[in-house]
């Protein structure tokens, strides 16, 4: 396995674990506390580790990648959870928790995508 497949895995487990959780938290009518931005952080972690690792193995593929989709997936997936947060914390009702449900479950579909562009599809 090579370290874009762990980082991939890494993406996919924690975007899951967060829409779960935030899930769970708008079913109870909770707010996201201190604990649910640690685990958003966490994963804008990874998010920011798989966008520095996915520009050096771009540099390096000869694969037939689009570039610039390929960063610009990058990017938009490293700030789907930062602003699915700062919403979250500018609306402190169960929809702004609902929020970070979407902000996970985008991330998820944006991974999906960056899979399929970084294996040369490039069809909509």
């Amino acid at each position: 396995m090579s370290v874009n497949d762990w980082i991939t895995g890494a993406v996919y487990v924690l975007g899951a674990v967060v829409a779960l959780w935030s899930l769970v938290l708008v079913i109870r009518d909770e707010l996201a506390q201190d604990r649910t931005f640690a685990l958003l952080a966490t994963a804008e972690l990874v998010l920011l580790v798989q966008l520095v690792v996915g520009c050096i193995l771009l540099a390096g593929t000869d694969r037939d990648v689009s570039g610039v989709l390929f960063v610009s997936y990058l990017l938009g997936i490293s700030l789907a959870l930062p602003i699915g947060a700062f919403w979250s914390l500018a609306e402190r009702t169960r929809s702004g928790t609902g929020v970070l449900v979407i902000a996970a479950l985008t991330v998820l579909a944006l991974e999906v995508r960056l899979a399929d562009i970084w294996s040369g599809g490039f069809g909509a």
